[in-house]
């Protein structure tokens, strides 16, 4: 199974959900999703922590192929990176959405082909960001398991219409702006 794949190469990291739903060859994830792998840290191929990844990665697909992807990345240009790894397990029918720190408007890009939702992004859990934009209430998950509700997620997810801009990728990293994060914590 392709989820079993990534985790198999460790390319997957703080999993919340791993496994197959109630329907027939539908299996979903949450967690995280490694972009660029660290640096080998000994000799015994061990890593060093991932360089980029997809934070709070959602997806659902078959057993073979990836029908969804959402998640948050800090960096527009870490997208056309996630694509070139994972690409070659798309459906044909994929949608992709991510929340985006270094954008301050909604955009719809392409990228290689793929048509990718990008909206920008403070702070926040992605499924929450994902409730709120799909209008989806607590209630629309009453009584499904964690692998049902992200079905439930998706479903709204495909009638989503951002109202965003149209570019191609070269236009759109035209767009990002610099990441002022805020140091937390004692003074």
């Amino acid at each position: 199974m392709l989820l079993n794949q990534y985790a198999e190469k460790s390319l997957l990291c703080n999993v919340s959900v791993n496994g197959k739903t109630s329907e027939d060859n539908v299996y979903v994830y949450r967690g995280d999703m490694v972009i660029e792998e660290g640096e080998i840290a000994d000799s015994q191929g061990r890593r060093h922590p991932p360089k980029s990844v997809v934070k709070q990665a959602v997806t659902m697909g078959s057993e073979s192929k990836l029908d969804v992807v959402a998640g948050a990345v800090d960096n527009l240009e870490f997208i056309p990176d996630f694509i070139a790894k994972y690409g070659t397990d798309f459906s044909e029918k994929i949608n992709c959405l991510f929340y985006v720190s270094n954008i301050k408007k909604p955009m719809v890009v392409d990228v290689d082909g793929i048509s990718t939702t990008v909206l920008p992004h403070d702070e926040g859990a992605v499924w929450t960001m994902l409730m709120d934009d799909l209008r989806l209430e607590k209630s629309d998950f009453k009584g499904q398991s964690a692998e049902d509700k992200v079905i439930t997620m998706f479903e709204a997810l495909s009638d989503y219409k951002p109202g965003a801009e149209v570019l191609p990728f070269d236009q759109a990293i035209k767009n990002t702006v610099e990441i002022k994060k805020e140091a937390r914590g004692p003074v």
